[in-house]
């Protein structure tokens, strides 16, 4: 590959890496864990790379291939739904903002979440990234109206989680 080619690459990465540790948190459940997966993520847009034709932004495209890499391996890795530790998630509330109720709203959040399939959980997560249904449908790679309805039929599937 050319050098041009790779400080593109790594110019990108460097930019969107945030979007990959964040995928690596919704399907990690532990420091090693994440950074495997962030590892194995980034070699896979490594790999992708040289096919990517600027089509869409590269952030839409990183997120794409980085919840199929994680998609892949989590399934890979289980067939069962597995939790994650709480404790390790604890960064999402700052100290200032310590709100006991807050916390254990956000505690069952992540427990039901949990509780989705990969899908469903990927599209959680960029809903509540705040991505628009038209980039959250690209990046599936399904329709807007299926990404809409996806969504309402999660939001219902959260509320019975939540008060069962």
């Amino acid at each position: 590959m050319s050098e041009g080619l790779e400080q593109s690459f790594v110019k990108q990465l460097i930019d969107n890496q945030n979007i990959i540790h964040k995928i690596c948190r919704l399907y990690t459940s532990g420091e090693d864990a994440h950074k495997d997966l962030f590892q194995e993520i980034t070699i896979q847009l490594w790999k992708a790379f040289p096919k990517f034709r600027g089509e869409s932004k590269f952030s839409t495209w990183a997120y794409r291939v980085a919840l199929n890499t994680a998609i892949t391996l989590y399934r890979k890795s289980t067939r069962s739904i597995s939790t994650v530790d709480y404790e390790s998630n604890s960064y999402f509330i700052s100290q200032e903002d310590y709100n006991s109720d807050e916390e254990e709203q956000i505690k069952l959040m992540y427990q039901a979440v949990q509780q989705l399939n990969d899908i469903e959980k990927a599209l959680v997560f960029m809903y509540l990234e705040d991505k628009n249904y038209t980039e959250i449908a690209e990046t599936l790679g399904i329709s807007e109206v299926n990404a809409r309805v996806k969504m309402n039929r999660i939001k219902g599937k959260l509320k019975k989680i939540l008060n069962p």
